[in-house]
């Protein structure tokens, strides 16, 4: 089994900053890409960041300039940096991990539970 456990999460005013971190555990092989989607209400999940193996990194345009995802491999964590918050920047995020696991040759997407980011204006 693979679980993703993301922390760090909460209210915060516009302009303010929040670092989530996700920590993966479990019968990993190998992580191959790791990210964040974020999901408002009534609208669909949408890809916020996501970093390669090897630390390619890809912004939606909404984020770029103000979050900044990066990764720990010894410890399977990614994080999300996320400076000058706006109230449209409020939802839940999740992260995931692209995981090659013990004694397999193909990798699967996990998920997190997801963590609530509030910005208020």
């Amino acid at each position: 089994q693979v679980q993703l456990v993301e922390s760090g999460g909460g209210l915060v005013q516009a302009g303010g900053s929040l670092r989530l971190s996700c920590a993966a555990s479990g019968s990993i092989g190998s992580i191959r890409s790791m990210g964040w989607y974020r999901q408002a209400p009534g609208k669909q999940r949408e890809l916020v960041a996501q970093i390669s193996s090897g630390g390619t990194t890809n912004y939606a345009d909404s984020v770029k300039g103000r979050f900044t995802i990066s990764r720990d491999n010894a410890k399977s964590t990614v994080y999300l940096q996320m400076n000058s918050l706006k109230p449209e920047d409020t939802g839940v995020y999740y992260c995931y991990a692209e995981v090659r696991r013990v004694l397999s040759v193909s990798s699967s997407n996990y998920w997190g539970q997801g963590t609530q980011v509030t910005v208020s204006s």
